[in-house]
């Protein structure tokens, strides 16, 4: 029996071929890209997310226990158990591995009620170098302009900014989470009196105050960075993201990227570039990630990567938000109407149709040739006749070359 939580949503009225034709638009995308697919298992042990620090809160996993009483999590993030499968096969970093999944992940932190998200991402494990992180936030941006949006934002931060500044204050985690908090929500009044209560530098703290603000298009975010003076305590993860940022302009993509120095992710795994990036009329990010170099530590193996998922749910709700489900939708077959006198010929031309990629129906029409269609492509097959429809024209074929070659002048 299902968990009560875990129901699949229903989905009718077409929308779960629009699901599937935006997972195939992925899917191709990552492989133009050189990636592989792979696939882990929906129950994990516990035992694999108990005391690791980058892990996150484990009361939000959704925990099951077995006919041994063994404690198991249904997947809660996808990131962790492909690193340590990759951690028991490459020990040191170095080697070129790009993989991609479509995989559902489980959570009670999930806002709506199915605690149940798909996700498509990839894991790129690589030495970190600026022109391959470029690289996977171009193949976000690319999935991005695959999908037919026409307006949307890559927002690019380096993770380390806001360590480097903690580094200099020594605060402790309670102290960390609250200015984390107003940080991520530019909430500035309070943030400004929380940092009046705090023993540190005021150096570090007009830092602080001041990082909400650094967002942007990049060159301006660069000059707010030097008129402030804070180059000189970030000088290191400036330069690398201005590198990085340098790399994407040979791809041309540019003009969807913005730098927000104020991103700070929730997955605590994160090390350096992070990403996200926001669809026009949708309010919540499409898709997330970064480089995460150290957590292969924690399965005893050096694997530098960068990666980022997608939430296929939202990329949908956003789809639809922008009237684009029409053309993600799959085309509708053609139908085969026949009475029985053609019925062989009629069954070998939807065999042919079928062996070159083409989705069909066959209809024997018992003597009722002209049975009304649905569909906008439709064939008829008569023991002397055989013509293809589009809407009311009808054109008469011979072969199933020359079908092949009316189907192909038309698009269809």
């Amino acid at each position: 029996m299902m968990h009560p939580l875990l129901h699949t949503p229903y989905l009718g009225n077409g929308l779960l071929q629009q699901r599937d034709a935006i997972i195939a638009t992925l899917k191709q995308r990552f492989k133009t890209y050189g990636y592989k697919q792979i696939q882990t298992a929906a129950l994990e042990p516990y035992d694999l997310y108990v005391g690791n620090p980058k892990i996150g809160n484990t009361d939000d996993m959704i925990k099951v226990v077995d006919t041994s009483g063994k404690v198991l999590v249904l997947r809660p993030d996808v990131t962790i158990p492909i690193t340590q499968q990759i951690a028991t096969t490459q020990m040191n970093g170095g080697e070129d591995t790009r993989l991609f999944y479509i995989m559902d992940v489980f959570s009670y932190r999930f806002e709506d009620d199915q605690k149940q998200r798909t996700q498509a991402g990839v894991e790129y494990f690589n030495n970190r170098t600026p022109a391959g992180d470029a690289e996977v936030i171009a193949l976000a941006i690319h999935i991005l302009k695959d999908c037919g949006f026409p307006e949307f934002k890559l927002e690019i931060g380096h993770a380390g900014f806001f360590r480097a500044l903690l580094a200099q204050a020594n605060l402790s985690n309670e102290q960390i989470a609250p200015l984390q908090t107003y940080i991520q929500t530019k909430n500035i009044a309070e943030m400004v009196d929380y940092l009046a209560t705090l023993p540190i530098q005021e150096t570090v703290k007009q830092a602080m105050q001041y990082i909400p603000f650094l967002y942007g298009e990049p060159n301006e975010v660069m000059e707010k960075i030097k008129r402030h003076g804070l180059n000189g305590i970030l000088q290191a993860e400036l330069t690398y993201l201005v590198n990085v940022y340098n790399s994407i302009q040979a791809y041309g993509l540019t003009d969807h990227i913005v730098f927000n120095l104020g991103l700070i992710n929730d997955m605590n795994y994160y090390s350096d570039v992070i990403f996200q990036g926001f669809v026009n009329q949708v309010g919540k990010p499409v898709v997330m990630g970064g480089r995460y170099d150290s957590l292969g530590d924690y399965f005893g193996a050096r694997i530098p990567a960068i990666g980022f998922a997608f939430d296929v749910d939202l990329l949908l709700h956003a789809a639809k938000q922008h009237g684009l489900l029409s053309t993600l939708i799959e085309e509708e077959p053609i139908a085969i109407y026949y009475d029985v006198a053609a019925q062989k010929e009629a069954l070998a031309i939807a065999l042919a149709l079928r062996e070159r990629g083409y989705a069909v129906v066959t209809y024997s029409t018992n003597g009722d040739q002209h049975t009304a269609s649905k569909e906008t492509v439709h064939i008829i097959c008569e023991a002397d006749s055989y013509n293809l429809y589009y809407g009311k024209q009808a054109i008469s074929f011979q072969h199933i070359s020359e079908l092949i070659q009316l189907l192909q002048e038309r698009g269809s």
